[in-house]
């Protein structure tokens, strides 16, 4: 059927204007209208489940004329709410639950609801609510099993041993999902995560434990925790082939002597299908870390060789610099930090040139050469190339090698030509000795020693003598002697060789330079170094120590090798194979061990009757040496003392009762004991000794006896070399100082400090003072002489001050009321002065007791001076007299007691005139005498000879003028 369009359009006009006119007659009617925006979407509402309280957006209204609400459709079912007009001029209306609601019961509502109006009871259009019910964190977690038991094997690692699993009751995510696992038994190898799978964090242990019982709870999202559930995981006996009771570690107390290693050590063999032939187990040390290959005691190259009895005829090339040893001093070293110097060589140019003084070039036909080496493979380094330890070259023109020690592609060479007056040239000579040696580049120390005695060329590695694996000798190559030359010498190099002539035509070059390390290096001419020596040189200080050989069972074998770092056992019997290993213990016998860890592994194989050999783990170890107390060096005795002039004379004991005390650590302080080694005592002298006067004499016989060094200088003396410290004791308490004037000085100070090891070890700074008594002048002495200051020799000024204020105490000491000179009137009633205070007299007294003036000229000039002074007292006592003589007559008692002169103290009275001509004269022959030995270096004025020669017995002593009460 069609319908034309114009009728379609009158159509939809009448349905519209039907419709309009009906909403316009509902509202002209009051029928109730929901303000929404948008109808279809209705309300939408939220309730806690404790809550009954609806909270919807937007709020519930109705205009107008609104009398109550009602719910008129429930799509789901019940719909437990009620609606409650709140404001009737508004018509807004609440919703309430009936009763709280349960999310786990019905998480969400939906429902229609309608105004009716107050007028007619007029419905509005239906419009739909929705409620959702909001969670609560009412239930915690809950775990599925009520316990849980697992089994796991020992020795492994799992990454799952089992999941955990909880639920929670509570309908939303935040509440009702597990959000963490934690484990509340601690110290327990095992993790668990968010997952709630649990592993273990290290290989489990039957003998440790066979079981663990482990405590879990969960978390829900809300942070709710559950009750905790028990986890039991048993740990099933797994049998691993190989040792147990080997511990991780072995910590080992310095001086603690023999420690056993694994004394809890056994074989497991697992009950394996094996009925066992044969089973070797090796132990190894491994200490190629520390030192020089080993924790060897860090005394000096020197100290070694003495302690270990080396010829005293070894000749070291490469000392530490000083005195008469500067060619090392442009090396590379480390200072000897650790006792030996270690020099380091980079190349062509980093050689030093050895003196001929210190060593003839002309080896002979029998000599030693030692060293330590380090040196490894250098990359790109061709195989030809010559690193020289030791050369012996032409210095110039030609480039012959007399004599060489080299190391070319891992082999260690000795070059040897022959002179021509030593063979015949037209006859060849071994000339060349090769040895292949991995030692060479493995980059760890060795003591490589090469005993030369022709026809036979012997070497020595770490103290053995080399046998290669294979059994076959050195590789030696023949050549000719060299040919006769004029005009030529030869240089000695270390670290390169010495080219004479190049080819450009450049003279006067190193080549063939080490790349490496070296120390110790010596030669010994003439004779061959003891095999013993060597050993000694290169022993380590620690090592493994074998068990009781009478734990060994006939079928037993126990080997070694000769640094005592590595013990095989072998043999069928299994269990004494286990006791063996119990009892293999570590020492370090050093005083002072290197601290640190040094790896112990035990390699085991075994072999059944079915020749089938069984896989056995290696077991690794540690032993860990801890750090060694601290020792300490304590130097004590009497610290000063007091002697007359005889005694410096003669030679007097610098440390007459001096001890030395060596404790191994502070807290032992208080009880040390004598013992222990020394390696060197230097005794200092401050200001240095004077050697015009002064000496300081050691003990050389007992020195040498010792086979210690010594030496004297201005600054002191030095005692230097390994020994104990009961005899550097009594080198010490045998030093003597002698001094020929001790006039000169109040006291002398020593001071003494004492190392061991290389220094590493020092003492306190004893310092010993002996002073000077000098002699005390008698105040009732009337012998004396006139002097003056003025005639002091200028380096005795600075003592002058000294000596008065020492003069001073020391009368004031003695004579706490000073005694006055004899009081003497002149005839002509004028009391004389006294011409000097007593501490000029006492200072006078001591210069002139011990030295006297060698000058003619000074003995002129007092001549004169003396003389003039005496014209001039002439004058003054005739003008006194011509002013007395009117008075003479009344006082003649008085005249007669004024000239009574008190000799009671006087010896013998002479001319002083006479006095200065017999000392003028007795000067001029001793120096007339002493012409040869007049030059002193602090440029005295003194007689050196004057205190000996006026004690000789039988011999005049000079008359002496005594002017203590003597008024000028």
């Amino acid at each position: 059927m069609c319908v034309s369009e114009s009728g379609a359009m009158k159509s939809l006009w009448i349905i519209l204007s039907v419709t309009v006119a009906g909403v316009i007659s509902s509202e002209n009617s009051g029928v109730p209208v929901f303000d929404l925006v948008q109808p279809s979407e209705g309300y939408h509402g939220l309730v806690s489940e404790k809550d009954t309280v609806v909270e919807v957006q937007p709020p519930i209204r109705a205009t107008p004329n609104v009398c109550f609400y009602r719910i008129v459709n429930k799509h789901h079912g019940e719909a437990p709410f009620i609606i409650r007009l709140r404001n009737e001029a508004t018509g807004e209306a609440e919703l309430i639950a009936k009763r709280p609601l349960n999310c786990e019961k019905r998480k969400n509502y939906k429902f229609d609801i309608t105004a009716v109006s107050c007028d007619a009871n007029v419905e509005s259009q239906n419009v739909t609510v929705h409620v959702k019910v909001n969670d609560v964190n009412e239930y915690a977690p809950v775990f599925v099993e009520p316990s849980y038991v697992v089994g796991v094997d020992e020795g492994r690692l799992y990454d799952e041993i089992l999941t955990l699993q909880a639920d929670d009751q509570d309908c939303s995510p935040k509440y009702g999902d597990i959000c963490r696992y934690e484990l509340l038994t601690k110290d327990q190898p095992f993790s668990i995560d968010s997952e709630g799978v649990v592993r273990n964090t290290e290989p489990l242990d039957y003998e440790k434990s066979h079981n663990h019982i482990l405590s879990v709870v969960a978390y829900d999202c809300g942070m709710e925790r559950s009750q905790p559930v028990m986890v039991t995981i048993k740990v099933n006996r797994v049998c691993h082939l190989g040792w147990k009771g080997i511990t991780d570690q072995v910590e080992y107390s310095p001086g603690s002597g023999r420690q056993e290693l694994f004394p809890s050590a056994s074989l497991e063999l697992c009950n394996v299908p094996c009925r066992v032939e044969r089973v070797q187990a090796r132990i190894s040390l491994t200490t190629s870390h520390i030192g020089k290959g080993c924790d060897r005691d860090t005394y000096s190259v020197a100290a070694q060789r003495k302690m270990c009895g080396a010829s005293s005829s070894s000749i070291e090339l490469l000392p530490a610099p000083g005195a008469g040893k500067d060619w090392t001093a442009g090396l590379h070293s480390d200072e000897g930090h650790e006792g030996d110097l270690i020099y380091e060589f980079d190349g062509d140019s980093s050689g030093t040139l050895i003196p001929e003084s210190i060593l003839n070039h002309n080896l002979t036909s029998t000599f030693t050469i030692s060293t330590w080496l380090k040196h490894k493979t250098q990359a790109g380094t061709d195989k030809h190339t010559k690193e020289h330890i030791l050369c012996n070259a032409d210095d110039h023109k030609m480039n012959r090698h007399h004599m060489a020690l080299f190391v070319r592609n891992c082999r260690l060479i000795l070059l040897l030509r022959r002179d021509y007056t030593e063979a015949n040239l037209n006859t060849f000579q071994p000339a060349e000795w090769r040895w292949k040696l991995p030692q060479v580049c493995d980059n760890e120390w060795h003591h490589y020693s090469v005993h030369v005695k022709l026809p036979e060329v012997t070497l020595y590695v770490d103290g053995h003598i080399f046998r290669p694996e294979n059994g076959e000798s050195p590789e030696v190559i023949d050549d000719w002697p060299l040919h006769p030359t004029r005009g030529i010498n030869t240089t000695m190099s270390v670290g390169a060789c010495w080219q004479g002539f190049s080819s450009s035509g450049s003279e006067g070059n190193m080549k063939h330079g080490l790349s490496g390390y070296l120390a110790g290096l010596s030669v010994l001419v003439g004779a061959l170094e003891s095999p013993r020596v060597l050993s000694c040189l290169t022993r380590c200080q620690e090592s493994l120590d074998t068990p009781a050989m009478e734990l060994l069972q006939p079928s037993m074998e126990l080997l070694t090798n000769n640094e005592m770092t590595q013990i095989t056992i072998e043999g069928n019997n299994v269990t004494n194979l286990e006791t063996l290993i119990r009892r293999v213990a570590y020492v370090n016998g050093r005083d002072f061990p290197t601290p640190g860890r040094r790896p112990v592994s035990v390699t085991t194989n075994i072999l059944c009757n079915s020749e089938k050999a069984l896989k056995v783990a290696t077991a690794q170890s540690f032993v860990v040496v801890m750090q060694p107390h601290q020792p300490s060096i304590e130097l004590n005795g009497t610290t000063n003392f007091a002697e007359e002039y005889e005694a410096f004379r003669q030679g007097l004991r610098v440390f007459p009762d001096v001890g030395i005390y060596l404790s191994a650590a502070a807290e032992e302080a208080t009880a040390p004991t004598l013992g222990g080694q020394l390696d060197e005592c230097v005794v200092s002298v401050y200001p240095p000794l004077n050697p015009d006067h002064e000496t300081l004499v050691l003990p050389d016989n007992l020195i040498a006896e010792l086979g210690l060094a010594a030496s004297i200088t201005r600054q002191g003396a030095t005692v230097s070399g390994a020994h104990t410290t009961h005899h550097y004791q009594s080198i010490l308490r045998q030093i003597h100082y002698a001094n020929r004037k001790p006039a000169y000085y109040l006291n002398r100070a020593f001071k003494l400090s004492c190392s061991e090891l290389g220094g590493r070890f020092t003492s306190n700074e004893y310092v010993q003072t002996v002073t000077v008594i000098h002699p005390q002048l008698s105040v009732d002495k009337t012998a004396a002489f006139n002097t003056n200051t003025d005639s002091i020799p200028p380096h005795m000024e600075h003592n002058n001050h000294n000596a008065h204020q020492e003069a001073d105490a020391h009368l004031t000491h003695h004579n706490p009321q000073p005694v006055p000179a004899h009081a003497k009137l002149s005839a002509h009633h004028v009391e004389l002065k006294p011409a000097h205070t007593v501490n000029d007299v006492y200072f006078t007294s001591n210069v002139m007791e011990g030295v006297a003036v060698n000058s003619a000229s000074h003995a002129v000039t007092i001549i004169i001076v003396v003389c003039v002074g005496f014209l001039v007292f002439m004058v003054v006592l005739g003008v006194i007299r011509v002013r007395a003589a009117h008075t003479r007559h009344t006082h003649e008692d008085v005249a007669d007691a004024e000239m009574a002169w008190d000799d009671s103290s006087l010896n013998i009275t002479v001319n002083p005139m006479e006095q200065q001509l017999e000392l003028a004269e007795t000067q001029r022959l001793r120096d007339d005498d002493d012409d040869d030995d007049d030059s002193s270096d602090d440029g005295s004025n003194f007689n050196d000879d004057l205190d000996s020669s006026d004690e000789e017995e039988g011999k005049p002593k000079e008359l002496e003028w005594d002017d203590s009460t003597l008024k000028i």
